[in-house]
């Protein structure tokens, strides 16, 4: 038995998060005022016409019932990204800085689902205003669309629940207030003050004060957009790469364990086991990347003294920390082109990838989580198989969890694999070589950005097919939404009663 579909709340929703999109589209435009652009008056016209397609929304659902149940949730939490990503596109376009209409798509898809994949082969040539834009999606789309909206949603006699456990990634959520518009609000706080810290401080270690909060907008959103064609790299100060290092690692944590952090619950942040598996693999990751560049530029044939050995030990310390963090996280910048390195760093690296950071993050990926889950899941199996009659609980944090919570981590491992083997067969089939087919697939499910071969960090997928393109923005966005978000847009299953 069906029951009618609330399609009103669905425009009443829409018309208020475009509303939303259009006030940070007014931002950009001011920019481009300031900075006199040339594109001023395509930003003007994207920003009217997000006004007027978010009153027309208004509009039809203005007798819409307050009541969002769960499929009206995720059917708003998975075209929110399309619907913003239709309108968010429209300055490159009109503009003509991205004169095709698929490239258009596929730069403001991933900016707003945070891959850092782009098809711009001369990042600087883009005006102030485009490149805030640019900066400004990831930013959005980092802490979500959604969890935004339900801080201000309730404006417009909107939000709830239902919105909020359909878009926070990870296998589960934390609610830090009774109030869940109060839990988005405390969210938000964090995100906007991480962000003004980094963007200061990048400021005083001499970035200029652009590219400072460019990149403040899309570290913390562990994005990985830059305002120069050399991403990091093209900044010397150690200071800088640091910097990042450090911002991308913490947004790469769990947000409601950063909360209880800043509000003096310090010991909650080491009891998380999730945090040990992240930092576990970030510290691992980095050692071996460390040894492996060092064994690569130092000879001691030419052992200059003990000065010339420790620079070279910080410099191949400061890439592999770098490359590791912006990995892990799916931050994707890039001060180091790891496919120059020897193929086993290299490998490294691209495995990686398929991770992400922590559950409630901002990052892409697996989450280490679910890795852990898998990972006990298998180890009781054994012991099941030793001692048949033993009863063998999998403990996260030292409680056991559910049999459905294991069964979810499970048909979230196959779905990945299966979409992961779908998408590079697509890409072979399209003309791409296996390595860099493979490479795209889990750069684009895993929200990464820079794959290997010719996408990789310094590179573009300009040249990529454009078949290919519109496959890969699909998979950014399933990767985003955790995959269930959207396959279940396509069951009887969520359109049942």
């Amino acid at each position: 038995m069906t029951r009618a579909f609330n399609s009103r709340i669905i425009f009443r929703t829409m018309g208020a998060l475009l509303l939303i999109e259009a006030v940070f589209m007014a931002i950009a435009t001011a920019v481009a005022w300031l900075y006199d652009d040339v594109d001023l008056g395509s930003f003007v016209v994207s920003t009217l016409l997000t006004i007027l397609a978010g009153g027309i929304g208004l509009h039809i659902g203005r007798r819409a019932t307050n009541r969002v149940t769960e499929r009206e949730g995720y059917v708003i939490v998975a075209t929110v990204w399309l619907v913003f990503s239709i309108f968010g596109m429209l300055p490159y376009y009109l503009s003509g800085m991205i004169p095709s209409l698929t490239d258009a798509w596929f730069e403001t898809m991933s900016g707003f689902t945070t891959t850092g994949a782009t098809i711009l082969t001369d990042v600087e040539s883009l005006s102030h205003a485009a490149l805030f834009w640019r900066s400004l999606t990831q930013w959005l789309g980092g802490m979500g669309i959604i969890v935004l909206s339900i801080a201000i949603l309730p404006m417009f006699g909107l939000g709830g629940m239902q919105l909020y456990a359909a878009e926070v990634t990870g296998l589960s959520y934390e609610k830090l207030s009774p109030r869940i518009a109060d839990t988005a609000k405390h969210l938000w706080i964090t995100y906007i003050l991480l962000t003004l810290s980094l963007g200061i401080l990048l400021w005083l270690e001499g970035m200029p004060l652009f590219d400072s909060i460019c990149h403040g907008l899309t570290t913390i959103a562990t994005g990985g957009f830059s305002t120069r064609n050399a991403s990091i790299a093209a900044f010397s100060n150690p200071a800088i790469h640091y910097t990042m290092a450090i911002f991308m690692l913490l947004s790469g944590l769990n947000y409601a364990l950063l909360i209880l952090f800043f509000r003096g619950r310090i010991a909650r942040i080491g009891q998380d086991e999730e945090t040990h598996w992240y930092l576990g693999a970030a510290c691992l990751t980095t050692l071996i990347l460390t040894i492996g560049l060092m064994v690569d530029t130092f000879s001691p044939a030419s052992f200059a003294g003990v000065g010339v050995f420790f620079t070279h030990l910080e410099i191949s310390f400061r890439h592999a920390l770098f490359t590791t963090v912006a990995t892990l996280t799916s931050s994707g910048f890039g001060l180091s082109d790891y496919t120059q390195w020897a193929p086993f760093l290299w490998v490294v690296v691209f495995f990686m990838m398929f991770t992400g950071a922590s559950s409630g993050s901002t990052s892409g990926g697996i989450k280490w989580i679910r890795i852990a889950i898998f990972a006990k899941s298998g180890a009781a199996e054994f012991n099941r198989r030793i001692h048949p009659n033993a009863v063998v609980p999998v403990k996260v944090n030292g409680r056991p969890i559910t049999q459905q919570t294991t069964n979810n981590v499970m048909a979230f491992m196959v779905f990945y694999i299966l979409i992961l083997v779908l998408t590079t067969l697509i890409f072979c089939a399209l003309g791409v070589n296996f390595d860099e087919a493979i490479g795209a697939a889990v750069s684009a499910i895993g929200n990464v950005g820079p794959a290997i071969g010719q996408y990789g960090p310094f590179g573009t997928y300009a040249d990529f097919p454009m078949l290919g393109k519109w496959v890969m923005t699909l998979v950014m966005l399933i990767g985003r939404l955790e995959i269930f978000t959207v396959l279940l847009l396509f069951t009887t299953v969520l359109w049942k009663k």
